[in-house]
Formats: structure tokens, sequence, C-alpha cells
């Protein structure tokens, strides 16, 4: 019986690929693709989605395939007792647990899109917690630097999840979060941090308080502090920059910023810091939200269709996708593909509990309301109320 890592072996295989030729793709060395294949060590947080991609994988079925064996339990053990001495005797933790603690961190941010936020919240905060915890206690400089870095990281995770269990309410907690994670990541001169923290609380602003214009300032600042130092940071700063000039009314200069999106993820390199934070859908789904909201739902529509046919068919992200994609129908009167794509959403919604797609998903059933005698979209409020009373 073949053995989780043997397994990752005759993937990669199965695509085609040799060891160099992985390598070469994901930028690393042949060598470490071997380490990874004999049990040796793990692929890095943030490159299991781009290998994810690469082995036509889901990020939560690659993390099963990775998933230790009983014959690496003494390993797991050596890294839980690491753990419990650092938590015993902070002032003594070292590098090696500081890296375990940024990568459960990271595995917390990879799973978000595809389970319920309230479920992942204890962990966050305990992450958090622990961190914080060294980070004041610890004695070494490089020590409290990569704590700081790791603080930053949980801030950013923790309010992430705050803000998306409490169905996008809770904006001041979900804003103090991000806040301390842009403070910790200005210490330790992280400008890559510190744009994650900056785009995050523009998200807030923009489909929270909805309030463009705020969101427009922390789109440009994230976008300047972000530039020459990430094209993917960059490249999502400018398509929320698009959607706040959207919003607004700006079509001219919502299109200058999704074209300078365009241009940044053109350069995407293997030296790229948060590959993992872009998508091929990222795009397209900015720009059908963006064509949506000045009212030209024909190019909105065509856009949408294109990202829910390539999306995870139950991932927080398509649920808005599937969502703005039924306003896009309602605009132009289409109430049965409207209600279609609407009952899909909640399908979505019903597994991920996502608390952008349920607000989109509630804005498209007031559109809806008008209709409310049409049996298509009686059958929708049912099922939303039906939805509510399990949760």
């Amino acid at each position: 019986m073949a053995t989780p890592r043997e397994g990752l072996a005759a993937r990669r295989k199965a695509m085609g690929y040799s060891q160099e030729r992985l390598a070469e793709t994901l930028g690393v060395t042949p060598g470490t693709v071997g380490r990874w294949e004999q049990r040796k060590s793990t692929p890095e947080a943030w490159l299991q989605p781009r290998l994810a991609k690469v082995l036509g994988l889901s990020v939560q079925e690659l993390i099963d395939l990775l998933r230790p064996c009983s014959g690496t339990l003494a390993a797991e053990t050596v890294d839980a007792d690491r753990l419990e001495r650092a938590l015993a005797n902070p002032s003594k933790v070292d590098l090696v647990t500081v890296a375990e603690f940024r990568q459960r961190v990271s595995l917390l941010s990879v799973r978000y899109d595809a389970e319920r936020s309230t479920g992942l919240l204890a962990e966050a905060g305990q992450a958090l917690g622990q961190t914080r915890l060294l980070r004041e206690h610890a004695r070494e400089y490089r020590v409290k630097r990569d704590l700081l870095a790791a603080e930053a990281e949980a801030s950013t995770v923790m309010g992430q999840f705050v803000w998306d269990a409490s169905q996008r309410r809770d904006h001041d907690t979900a804003k103090e979060h991000f806040t301390a994670a842009a403070a910790a990541a200005r210490s330790v001169n992280d400008p890559v941090l510190e744009a994650v923290a900056l785009l995050r609380t523009s998200y807030v602003e923009l489909y929270g308080t909805e309030n463009p214009a705020d969101g427009l300032v922390l789109t440009e600042r994230a976008a300047g502090v972000a530039r020459g130092h990430s094209e993917v940071l960059t490249g999502l700063a400018e398509l929320h920059s698009a959607e706040a000039h959207a919003m607004i009314g700006e079509r001219v200069a919502c299109e200058r910023s999704l074209g300078r999106a365009l241009d940044h993820f053109g350069r995407i390199s293997g030296d790229e810091p948060v590959v993992e934070m872009f998508s091929e859908t990222q795009y397209d789904r900015l720009a059908g939200s963006c064509y949506l909201r000045l009212n030209d739902a024909a190019r909105a529509q065509a856009t949408l269709e294109r990202v829910a046919s390539q999306a995870s068919s139950r991932s927080k992200s398509r649920s808005i996708v599937l969502a703005n994609l039924s306003l896009a129908h309602i605009q132009q009167r289409e109430l049965e593909n409207a209600a279609a794509v609407l009952h899909a959403a909640i399908d979505c919604v019903e597994t991920t509990w996502g608390g952008g797609g349920l607000k989109v998903i509630f804005g498209a059933a007031r559109e809806l309301r008008r209709w409310r005698q049409e049996p298509v979209v009686d059958q929708v409020y049912d099922r939303l109320f039906t939805m509510m009373a399990a949760s």
C-alpha cells in the first residue's frame, strides 16, 4: 500500500512531470522535490497552492496527500514537544518553532475558502495569542523579528475570520486586527505583510461599510506599499481600486485600474512572495462585479459566466460570483436564469457559510422582491427561509 508521499510521486508522474520539470515549474531544486517524495520534508505552506494547481488537485486534496503516515508520528511528536517547551519557557523560543507557528497560520489561511470561519476562529485565536506570548518573552533579536512577522500574519487571518464569521457585520473588530497587523509589519519593515493588511482593511470599507471613497484610499495605499515588492498584491490593489471607482460611477477610472491590474498580473515571476493569493479567475471575477455596478449587465454576465465555469464548486468566492451573476440576470429581467443561478449560489454558501456570499445572495433576493408572486422567485424565498432556519 502506497504511503501519502509515495502518492505524491505517483501523482507527479501521472501528470507527466519529471522531478526536474516540476522543480523548474515551482522554482525549487529537484532535490527539494525528491525530499518531499521521500518523506524527508514537506512543501512550504505558501508553495502548496501552486503545487496543488500544477498537480491538478484542490488544496485540500494536496493536504490530504501530504498528511503524515504512521511512520512520521515520531517527527510529529518532536514538533509537538518543541511547541510545548516553547510555550512553557517562552524566553527560550527558537527560529524553528517560529517557523512552525507561521506554517500553522498559513495553513489556516489556505483552509479559509472551503471551510466555515466559525470553525476556524478558535484555532486562529489560539495561534495569535501564542505568538504574542512568545514575542513578549523572546530574547534574541532575530526571533523577536520573526515573531512580529508571525503576529502580522496571525492578526490578518484573525481579522479575516472574524469579519467572515460575523457575516461581514463586525467591521470594528476586523479593522482592529488589520491595523495591528499593519503596525507589526511596519515594525519589521515588511511591505508585503503591510500591503496584505491594508488590502484586507479596504475590503471592509468597500464591501462592509460600503464606503468606496475610504476604500479607494486604502487600495491606493496598498498598491503604493506593494509596488516593487509584489506584482500580485499590486495587481489585487488595482482590481479593488477599479471596483471602488465603479461603486462611485467612474467608468473610465475603473477601466484604467483594470488595465493596470492586468499589467501587474502579466509580470508575475517565480520570485513572487505571495503567489498563493493569485488565481486565474480573480481578474474576471472583479471585472464582472465592476461592470455590474456600472449597470452594464450584459458585459458583467459574459465575464461572470466565464468565471463560474472555472471556479471551485464549493468555495466562498464561487458563491459571490454566482450571486453577482444572478444580479446580472435580474438587471436584464431574466427571472428564471436569475433564480437558477441563485439556487447554485445558495448550494455553495450552505457548505462554507461565507459572509460575502450571504450578503450578495440576500442583496439579489431583495432585487427579486418585486416579482415575489412569480413561482420561480417564491421558490428562492422558500429556500432562503429554510437555509436561515437551519443555520
